[in-house]
């Protein structure tokens, strides 16, 4: 009976949200909108935050509130209408999309996964392939070895034993990858076959996975995009019609997934953490993913800037597709930049003292050319600069509160700036631009 009650109240809650919510027609070009002014936003502010996206190579951007239209804007000869790659923003589509196998009981994230694939599908020893499990595919903890030539190869010879499962988190494609086939020989069908008759038609979310060597890269328009990050606002609920009944997979795929990376959930990016991971790296960096977004945001993102942000306390999403100055696996800083000034569009007067009481260092000019100034509250005792590989390339020992770093001899690029204090080691990010 509590059981029974329980869930009552969760479908009761979502139909409740989903009424506040406006849905599109799953067909057609029909979506409405509503003017920044009528939701007290500063309108003036608008043409800053689109200089900076046209700037910065975008091609498609869109602001949902309450599920409507609030700015939607294309540059160059980029429309509605043309087709774009989500890069590793699909990966957080594939997440969904599991979750509806296992609801339909096609699979259980717990499986191993060469209850699908088949023993040998690594060159793992067979007791620690048989620790993989499809969770470990969601959360990037297969313990695989990201460090090989080309860690996006999904052949077994690249497939090389590095820890166990669970027991560490890299930012690895070739496991992620794998589910397209989990998925084929747990549902019989493909994945595409499987996401447009589980989730496309019912929500009007068009699209392909493109294979691109060995990697399986969605396709959509834009509106595409904004549809599935509405469907996720709404808790995979779609004007009234539950797509994810799998309350339980929807909450874990969107919250703390392991006690590794504490920012990311079933290939979600989660903001409002004490800390965070980076693609590539084994540092944790203090702090939350983007300190100038809510809390509660969370986001699909990938390579040039595909970007994906829920934030269920606003009833807000926004998407971004295009192109991005730097070549990072996970553009977070761009993110975080868009968030600082769709703040100031939406009159926003929180501080990002207020959104994340972590220290934080004051790291300037940023980018710089030749000089950089950091600042912090309490006393440097060292520090440490290292590229995106995570080699080091400058140490210093010092005792002030204020230090300046020559650059002047840096290539072109984002860096990692390690603080030692007398109590903790601060990690923050610098680029480098000429």
């Amino acid at each position: 009976m509590k059981y029974t009650f329980t869930l009552l109240a969760i479908l009761f809650a979502l139909s409740v949200k989903s009424q506040t919510l406006y849905f599109p027609p799953t067909v057609g070009s029909t979506w409405d909108t509503i003017s920044p002014l009528s939701l007290g936003w500063c309108p003036d502010k608008i043409d800053t935050l689109l200089n900076y996206l046209e700037d910065r190579n975008t091609k498609a951007f869109i602001v949902l509130k309450d599920g409507k239209i609030v700015i939607e804007k294309y540059f160059g000869t980029f429309t509605q209408d043309s087709v774009w790659y989500w890069a590793s923003a699909g990966k957080s589509l594939t997440a969904f999309t599991v979750g509806i196998a296992q609801q339909e009981g096609h699979l259980s994230i717990n499986d191993k996964t060469s209850d699908y694939l088949g023993t040998g599908w690594t060159a793992c020893p067979q007791p620690k392939e048989d620790l993989i499990t499809i969770r470990h595919q969601l959360t990037m903890a297969s313990g695989l070895d990201d460090g090989v030539a080309d860690n996006d190869c999904t052949l077994d010879t690249c497939l090389q034993y590095l820890a166990d499962a669970g027991t560490r988190w890299a930012y690895h494609n070739a496991p992620y990858t794998l589910l397209d086939s989990v998925i084929y020989y747990a549902t019989g069908q493909s994945l595409n076959t499987y996401l447009y008759q589980n989730i496309g038609l019912p929500t009007g979310i068009l699209g392909a996975y493109v294979h691109t060597n060995y990697n399986n890269v969605f396709y959509s328009k834009p509106r595409s995009m904004a549809r599935f990050g509405l469907l996720v606002l709404n808790h995979g609920n779609w004007n009234g019609n539950q797509i994810m009944t799998d309350a339980t997979y929807f909450n874990e795929m969107v919250n703390t997934s392991q006690n590794i990376n504490l920012s990311y959930g079933y290939l979600w990016w989660l903001n409002g953490k004490s800390s965070y991971h980076l693609p590539g790296l084994q540092f944790q960096f203090n702090g939350y993913l983007n300190p100038n977004a809510p809390a509660d945001m969370y986001a699909a993102m990938g390579k040039n800037g595909q970007f994906i942000n829920v934030v269920p306390s606003q009833n807000l999403v926004f998407i971004r597709m295009g192109n991005a100055p730097f070549d990072d696996a996970v553009p977070f800083t761009m993110n975080d930049t868009i968030w600082q000034k769709l703040n100031d569009v939406m009159c926003s007067t929180i501080s990002i003292d207020e959104l994340n009481p972590v220290k934080q260092a004051h790291v300037f000019p940023n980018p710089a050319q030749h000089k950089i100034t950091v600042e912090l509250k309490e006393q440097i005792l060292a520090f440490k600069v290292f590229d995106l590989t995570g080699k080091e390339i400058y140490a210093e020992n010092t005792g002030s509160k204020k230090v300046q770093i020559d650059c002047s001899q840096f290539a072109s690029g984002i860096y990692y700036l390690q603080l030692q204090t007398g109590n903790e080691t601060i990690m923050t990010k610098f680029s480098v631009s000429r």
